[in-house]
């Protein structure tokens, strides 16, 4: 393991680069450097494919949209959903959390943390219980407990879930995350993104790595061919699939130990050094 002031070691060859966004390639106001922007567009033309691999929902993805080349796709809700930017973030393909395994979750973790308040991401919005920290982002959500959500008949029930949100108020956010996979790890993916006891429930066996390697398998690229970056738990399968990968230097450290390199952190353009430094030895 490099730290994030050592050599970075480099891939022969990259066919992908498969980058998270939130702590990675946004710098924590959100925004896409210049000289990320730069990096990102050599590396289209190089003739290297660059993937937006991220726990955000398409109706997030405004920050990057104007910077997606090529292709178009970006892996939102944690692998759950493959959307096309170039038609404003418009579903192409979905790997649901089932409804009826979604209420099985919600009762599990009621029972083993009790005080756990939910929220719904479905392909259409989102919807929370009335003790889930509200999205403000979202003025359009139903408020109603998870159990009417998740209803037949409940908003948009004919919109596939994409993720199950837990949030608990007390428990410490790894602690949480080790208990609820304890206690329901069977049913359904669990992993978390946010500084807070924040869980991201995703179908049994849907994570960002998951998806990712369908994508390339999808384009003849193998895992030795991408090279990924991430700064937090639900970065971590990603990072240990992917043949080449770096961990931000402001990363999670179970993040630190699943990948390959260390860069610096988003503030400090960490994904477009490793970019600058990977084509720079291309070249002749």
């Amino acid at each position: 393991m490099t730290s994030a002031n050592d050599p970075l070691p480099l891939p022969a060859t990259v066919r992908l680069i498969a980058t998270d966004l939130d702590g990675t390639l946004l710098r924590d106001d959100k925004s896409v450097s210049d000289r990320t922007v730069a990096a990102l567009a050599a590396a289209e033309e190089a003739g290297i494919e660059v993937f937006f691999v991220t726990g955000r929902p398409a109706r997030w993805m405004d920050v990057v949209s104007a910077h997606v080349h090529g292709h178009g796709l970006a892996i939102c809700a944690n692998g759950a959903a493959v959307v096309d930017l170039h038609a404003g973030g418009k579903l192409i393909q979905a790997r649901p959390l089932e409804r009826e395994t979604a209420l099985d979750v919600v009762r599990t973790l009621r029972d083993a943390a009790p005080g756990t308040s939910f929220a719904v991401e479905l392909s259409t919005g989102i919807h929370y219980e009335p003790d889930y920290p509200p999205f403000h982002l979202d003025p359009g959500a139903t408020v109603a407990m998870a159990e009417k959500l998740l209803h037949e008949g409940g908003p948009d029930s004919d919109a596939p879930v994409l993720k199950l949100l837990a949030h608990h108020a007390s428990l410490t956010p790894d602690g949480f995350l080790a208990l609820a996979r304890t206690a329901a790890g069977d049913l359904a993916s669990f992993t978390r993104s946010s500084p807070t006891a924040l869980l991201e429930i995703s179908g049994l066996g849907v994570s960002k790595a998951s998806t990712l390697a369908l994508c390339c398998a999808q384009r003849g690229i193998s895992a030795d061919e991408v090279v990924a970056f991430g700064d937090m738990p639900n970065d971590v399968e990603m990072l240990s699939w992917a043949g080449t990968s770096y961990a931000m230097g402001n990363a999670h450290p179970d993040v630190i130990t699943a990948a390959s390199g260390r860069t610096v952190a988003n503030n400090e353009d960490g994904v477009a050094v490793v970019i600058e430094q990977i084509l720079a030895a291309w070249r002749p």
